[in-house]
C-alpha cells in the first residue's frame, strides 16, 4: 500500500478508520508523512481524550526533575494541607503520586462520579472526596479518568503556578508547539459538544470552572504535536537539542508496572503509558475514538493519529503497523 493508496483507503473507510483527521509520522527525526481528512489541515486540534493522561505523565516528570515533587513515593496530600479528610477515612494518607500515574490509587466508587465531579466548581477537591476507601491500598489496577484530575492539583500546588502554563513554559513552547489556551465554558452542554464536535479545534485545553486543566481528557493537539511529543519520549526527553525531561524519568515512565487484561488489550502499563507488546520496544499514550502517540524504538519512527468521536476503538496500534508503516 502506497500513501496515496493509504489517503484512498482511510477516504473510502466505513468503518474504523473513517473517522481519522489527521496522520504524522517522523521516522529518524524527519518527517516522513502528513496527511489529513474531512476538512482537516495540519495546523487543526482535536480533543485527544485520553492522550491528555500521557501528557500529564511528562508534567509529573518535568516537576520532578525540577525538585517541585521530592519523589513518585510522595503522598498526594502533601499537596493539599488545607483539605479536610472525610471522618473514617484512613487510606487516603497512604496514596501517593506512584499510585496515581500507575493507575493504582483506590477509590470510593463503582463507577466514575461523572456527573458529582464534573458539576462542582473544583473538580480536583470533587475528586479527592473519593479517594481512599475500606479496602486500602490492594495495588489492583482500577482505570480513573477522574481520578487523574487529582494530578492537576498536585502539580499546580507543587509549583503555585497553574498546570496550562507549567505545561507551556516546559513543555509546548520548548516542542516549538503552540501554546495551549484554556477552552472556557464548562458546563454540561458545553461538555457534551466538546467530545461530540466534530469541527477542528484550536490548541485549547478543557478545564473546571477555577481554570484547572483536565488532566484525563480534554487537551487538544493535532497530530504533528503528538508525533513531535513521540519523538521527544523517542529520544530519551530531548529534543532539538534541548533536554526537556530526564532520561531516567522516560526510563521509569515506560517500564511496564501493571499487565492489563483482556478489556484493556493484555497490554502493559507504565506511567499513563502503555507498552502493548511484552517483548518489544513499543509504547503509546492511547485515548478513545483512536487518538494515538505510537513510539517505536526498533523502526525509529514517532505517530501521532486524531480522530473525532467513535467508541469503541481500540486497534490504532495494529492499524499504524498493519497499514501506515508499510506505506512509507
Amino acid at each position: 500500500m502506497s500513501k496515496e493508496q493509504l489517503h484512498r483507503y482511510i477516504s473510502e473507510s466505513r468503518g474504523n478508520e473513517s473517522n481519522i483527521c489527521q496522520i504524522r509520522v517522523i521516522k529518524k527525526g524527519e518527517t516522513v508523512y502528513d496527511d489529513c481528512w474531512h476538512g482537516f489541515r495540519t495546523e487543526d486540534a482535536m480533543n485527544v481524550n485520553s492522550v491528555t493522561k500521557g501528557v500529564m505523565a511528562l508534567l509529573a516528570g518535568i516537576a520532578l526533575d525540577q525538585g517541585y515533587i521530592d519523589s513518585v513515593e510522595q503522598k498526594v496530600l502533601d499537596f493539599f494541607p488545607d483539605y479536610t479528610v472525610k471522618r473514617g477515612e484512613k487510606t487516603i494518607y497512604d496514596v501517593t503520586i506512584r499510585h496515581l500515574l500507575t493507575m493504582t490509587a483506590p477509590y470510593k466508587y463503582r463507577s466514575e462520579p461523572w456527573k458529582k465531579v464534573c458539576t462542582s466548581n473544583d473538580w480536583t477537591l470533587a475528586v479527592l472526596d473519593f479517594l481512599g476507601g475500606r479496602k486500602g491500598i490492594t495495588g489492583e489496577f482500577q482505570y480513573a479518568t477522574l481520578g487523574i484530575q487529582i494530578l492537576t492539583g498536585v502539580i499546580e500546588s507543587a509549583t503555585k503556578e497553574t498546570c496550562i502554563d507549567f505545561a507551556n513554559r516546559n513543555l509546548f513552547k520548548p516542542l516549538g508547539l503552540s501554546e495551549r489556551i484554556l477552552h472556557g465554558d464548562s458546563s454540561k452542554e458545553d461538555q457534551f459538544d466538546f467530545f461530540m464536535n466534530k469541527n477542528p479545534r484550536k490548541p485549547e485545553w478543557y478545564s473546571d470552572p477555577k481554570g484547572a486543566v483536565t488532566a484525563g481528557w480534554g487537551l487538544c493537539m493535532s497530530a504533528r504535536d503528538m508525533a513531535v511529543i513521540g519523538q521527544m519520549v523517542l529520544d530519551g526527553g530531548t529534543y532539538d537539542g534541548k533536554r526537556i525531561i530526564s532520561e531516567a524519568y522516560i526510563r521509569d515512565m515506560l517500564t511496564p508496572y501493571q499487565k492489563l487484561g483482556e478489556r484493556m488489550g493484555n497490554m502493559n502499563y507504565g506511567y499513563l503509558w502503555y507498552k502493548p507488546y511484552d517483548d518489544r520496544e513499543v509504547y503509546a499514550a492511547i485515548g478513545d475514538s483512536g487518538n494515538i502517540i505510537y513510539v517505536s524504538r526498533e523502526q525509529n519512527v514517532s505517530v501521532g493519529i486524531t480522530g473525532t468521536f467513535k467508541p469503541r476503538i481500540f486497534d490504532r496500534v495494529d492499524f499504524i503497523e498493519n497499514r501506515v508503516l508499510p506505506a512509507l
